[in-house]
């Protein structure tokens, strides 16, 4: 059977909300500027934990509670992404509403509302014949910020959320993408929104995967990460509807692969196998190749063995391009937002490809020798010609997810 042809797929807006606050200009700005937003914790600080830092999310503007239906109700993770999506819908030059569009609501999310029912487990216990707001349990399944969206929006397409680990963000733009490329949708909203909670940071402690410092991502003194929250969103939707309607694409989404290591719960396999395989299928998907590639978005958690199997997968697919290819790390700034994190690297690197700058990576420290990646430090990297870039991210479970984003041709590009 003839394969029917296949869209392209524009981004045309971009949202975010960072520990540089509530906005992209702010994620950017705070991108290029090389410093770090993580400091030491003021949630749930009366708890005893083997670290003290993270990279929290300031307060949110006064003005958002007026803006956004039920937002006393929302948990914060729901706020995260309401905003974001409204941000990017913004600069696609969308309305208010999405009512009868069909828009797909694709999320990722690894603990939706769990600080909220956290909050509403410690209230209970402490006095047990009050009952705890209930709304504090509404918002608790891991699907609540998507529907949160698709609420707030009214899109009626297919909306669903994706929960696994730390590529959640990036299978959920993915499984857009090709929502949008083959023509099951004409629109998606994707992203991925995560809060900071009790259970995600006191595990990660109790596995040891957490530096005391600020993580350091591929430097010869990495301990681990650093946990991080918020939440980011992307439109995307067909070449020819943007156009039509005078929307100006920000970057073309052109690839996307996902895979398993089927190695291990924790640790990725030590030859980035899933990876190798989760950015050979984005590239056999796309109309690139390798040698098109002008930076890499990389996972960088700042763990041992995450980076070098990281780095492993690029000298397999660049070969010995790995070492000239400019890579970057967000999560050293904003930290690592776990399901979120992907989303939030992609409207990144949709950025980077928008503007043509890289943002350095905020840690300092000698690169360590077994990954010698050419990493974009202050000042290091000269502007350049973009054509495309890569983003990589790799989860607990041995899953790993890929996107591949290019540049935009045309006047002032």
């Amino acid at each position: 059977m003839k394969r029917a042809a296949t869209f392209r797929v524009a981004v045309t807006g971009v949202g975010a909300v960072s520990a540089w606050g509530w906005g992209r200009e702010l994620l950017w700005d705070g991108l290029l500027s090389g410093r770090t937003r993580i400091a030491d914790r003021r949630a749930f600080d009366e708890f005893e934990f083997r670290t003290h830092i993270a990279a929290e999310v300031p307060a949110a503007p006064a003005g958002f509670a007026a803006r956004f239906r039920g937002w006393s109700r929302l948990c914060m993770a729901d706020r995260f992404a309401v905003v974001a999506a409204a941000e990017a819908l913004s600069q696609a030059r969308l309305g208010p509403t999405l009512e009868n569009s069909g828009s797909a609501v694709i999320f990722g999310s690894s603990t939706g509302g769990m600080s909220e029912f956290e909050e509403y487990y410690e209230r209970l216990h402490a006095v047990p014949d009050v009952s705890p707001p209930r709304h504090l349990l509404a918002t608790q399944q891991v699907s609540a910020p998507g529907d949160a969206v698709a609420r707030q929006f009214q899109a009626s397409g297919p909306t669903y959320t994706i929960s696994s680990a730390c590529t959640s963000g990036t299978l959920a733009i993915g499984q857009a993408y090709e929502l949008v490329r083959e023509g099951e949708v004409r629109m998606a909203i994707a992203g991925a929104a995560d809060g900071l909670c009790r259970i995600t940071y006191g595990g990660f402690n109790s596995l040891r995967s957490v530096d005391e410092r600020p993580c350091r991502p591929f430097r010869e003194d990495r301990a681990g990460l650093t946990i991080g929250e918020g939440g980011a969103v992307v439109v995307l939707e067909r070449w020819e509807d943007a156009t039509k309607r005078g929307a100006e694409p920000l970057a073309e989404l052109v690839g996307f692969g996902s895979s398993n290591d089927a190695h291990h719960m924790t640790a990725p396999h030590p030859a980035g196998r899933g990876a190798v395989q989760a950015l050979e299928q984005a590239f056999a998907g796309s109309k690139l190749g390798p040698a098109s590639i002008g930076f890499i978005n990389a996972h960088g958690t700042g763990t041992p063995l995450n980076d070098a199997a990281e780095f492993q997968a690029f000298s397999t697919v660049f070969g010995t391009r790995a070492r000239e290819i400019p890579v970057t790390s967000m999560k050293c700034s904003v930290g690592h937002l776990l399901g979120a994190a992907g989303a939030l690297e992609t409207v990144a690197s949709s950025l980077c490809l928008r503007y043509q700058r890289l943002h350095p990576t905020a840690a300092a420290g000698a690169i360590d020798p077994a990954t010698p990646v050419r990493l974009v430090e202050n000042g290091a990297i000269p502007t350049c010609p973009l054509r495309a870039g890569v983003t990589l991210n790799l989860g607990f479970g041995g899953s790993n997810a890929a996107l591949i984003l290019a540049r935009v041709e045309g006047p002032g590009r």
